[in-house]
């Protein structure tokens, strides 16, 4: 579960039961980002050993995931994501020491923004119209 998860604890809002979802999104420029679905594809390209394959999890195409990796590349000093190119042998790709560390501050970032605007998530939960019998 991502950090913002520990947002979904409503034990004493039983009366709702929608659960908040703090998605974050960093802006570095026009062009220039690092939000929830970047970072989801950094962890399964670390999982997974592969471009492709992380993308097929997360129901991208090929070409969409090459491009969030592309992107993300170009941003920083250096690559995120070391791949080397199939064929016979393979393919293959894995995070960088740089990629790691861009994760974790990331993941670190969006647990610390949870914890410090839970009080705040839940006020505003508080205030949900309840809707019966929603799915």
């Amino acid at each position: 579960m991502h950090p913002a998860g520990a947002l979904h604890d409503s034990g004493d809002m039983a009366e709702n039961t929608k659960r908040p979802a703090l998605r974050i999104r960093i802006v570095f420029g026009d062009e220039e980002m690092i939000g929830p679905g970047k970072a989801e594809l950094l962890e399964r390209i670390d999982r997974c050993g592969s471009i492709a394959a992380a993308g097929r999890e997360m129901s991208m195409s090929y070409k969409r995931a090459w491009q969030l990796i592309g992107t993300l590349n170009a941003m920083f000093r250096e690559p995120l994501v070391d791949s080397t190119r199939g064929g016979p042998g393979g393919g293959g790709a894995v995070l960088t020491e740089l990629g790691r560390e861009v994760l974790s501050l990331y993941r670190a970032f969006e647990a610390d923004a949870a914890k410090g605007g839970a009080a705040h998530i839940a006020a505003l939960q508080s205030r949900l119209r309840d809707i019966p019998n929603e799915k």
